[in-house]
């Protein structure tokens, strides 16, 4: 299985808003049972039982929000798992975010100066759901032994409905190892941005095409060199990492974090700012896509997260009111309505009608408008 695992945890928490925001991104939010995106990220990189390490990338400013994360589990896992946490997970806070390009990078080059040896590498996000876990780690298998031939690996969704928020994998032939078929896992024929609605009615209908769910798997020097060839300033820009004066860790509340590295701060200011898809996906002749067993979603909407629990998170109480939900900080009352989402949050209340979660959006821009004023 893979050595390591590098869960992405960036991100500026516009879509569920007030509850997330810049300062406190979805991957802090809580969900039923009081474990966060995050954590449940951590909590599924450690069942992978990984050689080597679990590396989270993050921002600067939510560098201490991590290390709570991180140092919070240690009560709640078993006692090889706590002594992972403790001894092999790092966490990286990037001097600018530039896109999941550069954490890709930077990530596979702090592995292999941490330690000598062949990395094969998952990617994770730090806010999706996945389920059920075993489904999942099966599929895990199937990209570790395709990223083995030198493949950069996705995992394809099946679609269930013609979704407009997602960019879509169009599935090739069977991908065929060095040594036999391998399950679930084809070519990749072509990557589609995001598209509209009769395109993705049309990709759903063909059964060609699934939803690129963000998650990669590769070997840290396949991928470095694949950079090279098709990305050059992005190379170039921390190309100097596997040279320059050995990086230093700091520890705090048993958490081990990148303290120093002599010239990163360099590297981000020249790399592009570049999504993995745009700077590798798209562009090497090495790609390959699971099918995914499992269900997957990227709760990239209030109605996605009200799916995600039995009841109320929080005090509520309701007369003559029926399908509501509620997801507040203090108690709320409601009185003869239906259908709505509530949300109380870091001193904001947001009231939303179910099924008009897209405008949001719209309150975020006004909201940082009035703010400004």
């Amino acid at each position: 299985m893979f050595t390591d695992v590098v869960i992405l945890a960036g991100g500026f928490g516009e879509r569920l808003w007030p509850a997330s925001t810049a300062s406190i991104p979805k991957q802090f939010l809580s969900l039923e049972g009081g474990v966060t995106f995050l954590q449940s990220a951590i909590l599924r990189a450690l069942n992978l039982d990984v050689t080597g390490s679990i590396v989270i990338v993050t921002r600067k400013d939510l560098l201490e929000g991590c290390i709570e994360q991180a140092s919070s589990l240690t009560s709640l896992v078993s006692h090889s798992q706590m002594d992972t946490i403790l001894n092999r997970l790092y966490i990286i806070a990037e001097p600018d975010p530039k896109g999941t390009a550069a954490p890709v990078v930077l990530a596979s080059h702090f592995l292999n100066r941490l330690s000598d040896g062949e990395h094969s590498v998952l990617i994770l996000t730090s806010d999706h759901i996945i389920g059920p876990n075993e489904n999942f780690y099966e599929d895990a298998q199937k990209a570790w032994l395709a990223c083995l031939e030198n493949q950069l690996v996705c995992f394809g969704i099946p679609p269930t409905e013609p979704a407009t928020g997602y960019g879509y994998i169009r599935k090739g032939e069977k991908f065929t190892s060095s040594k036999e078929p391998l399950k679930d896992t084809y070519t990749i024929s072509q990557f589609k941005e995001k598209p509209d609605l009769n395109t993705a009615k049309m990709y759903l209908e063909s059964g060609d095409y699934w939803w690129n769910s963000g998650m990669f798997a590769f070997k840290t020097d396949f991928v470095l060199n694949e950079i090279e060839k098709h990305e050059p300033s992005l190379y170039g820009a921390f190309s100097n990492l596997a040279s320059s004066p050995m990086f230093s860790i700091g520890q705090k509340d048993g958490i081990h974090y990148l303290q120093s590295w002599p010239a990163l701060d360099h590297s981000y200011a020249l790399t592009p700012s570049l999504s993995i898809d745009i700077a590798l996906a798209e562009k090497t002749k090495f790609a390959s896509v699971v099918k995914a067993s499992f269900s997957w979603d990227d709760v990239g909407s209030w109605d996605s997260f009200e799916s995600l629990f039995s009841s109320h998170h929080g005090s509520a109480v309701e007369i003559q009111s029926s399908n509501n939900f509620v997801y507040s900080d203090i108690p709320v009352a409601l009185c003869g309505v239906q259908d709505l989402i509530v949300v109380v949050k870091n001193n904001k209340v947001l009231v939303l009608k179910k099924g008009k979660s897209e405008l949001v959006k719209e309150i975020v821009k006004l909201s940082k408008a009035e703010d400004q004023k």
